[in-house]
């Protein structure tokens, strides 16, 4: 498929995902607690929950999202840029940090939640403004009763790698 036909496809579906998705807000922790991994998912993506903070902050949306993997999408604008002339590693490191702690949390059951014990993020290419839309994508590696470990890519509409991670994720029941 053409550059341009994946760059469409890519713009289309975030413009489907954004007028589905409600504000951003907080969920309280019975919310959280009361539905699994999925289900909160879909509630989100429904817009019956409340859309993603650091994502209306960072101006990144959830595209997609099945048991053990989660896809992000967002495009390096001015407003990501450091002192040195290229966007920030926090922008990618971010993406990469939501799409690999979601896709553990796709497989967690109702009343279970996570933390990023570690996460190793390798910047392959800088990102600019001239990038176009980025995705990250995660997927779990492994996912025990208490770890859970993911890798993501960071990839343009060529294919091409910008960043890769891995994460180790501490899962817990979520308190009362």
């Amino acid at each position: 498929m053409s550059v341009e036909k994946v760059l469409a496809q890519w713009q289309a579906a975030e413009e489907r995902v954004r007028e589905r998705l409600a504000p951003p807000g907080l969920i309280t922790r019975d919310e959280l607690r009361a539905r699994s991994g999925p289900e909160f998912f879909d509630d989100i993506f429904s817009g019956k929950l409340p859309g993603i903070p650091i994502g209306d902050l960072v101006d990144f949306v959830p595209m997609e999202y099945e048991p053990g993997r989660f896809v992000f999408q967002g495009t390096p604008g001015p407003q990501h840029y450091n002192p040195l002339g290229t966007v920030h590693g926090g922008y990618a490191a971010t993406l990469l940090d939501s799409c690999v702690g979601c896709a553990v949390h796709t497989m967690l059951p109702a009343g279970k939640g996570y933390t990023t014990l570690e996460l190793k993020v390798n910047y392959v290419r800088p990102l600019t403004t001239h990038t176009g839309p980025i995705r990250a994508e995660g997927k779990v590696v492994s996912l025990t009763s208490q770890i859970g470990i993911a890798e993501g890519r960071l990839v343009d509409v060529q294919g091409k790698l910008y960043a890769y991670a891995t994460t180790t994720c501490l899962l817990f029941p979520l308190p009362a």
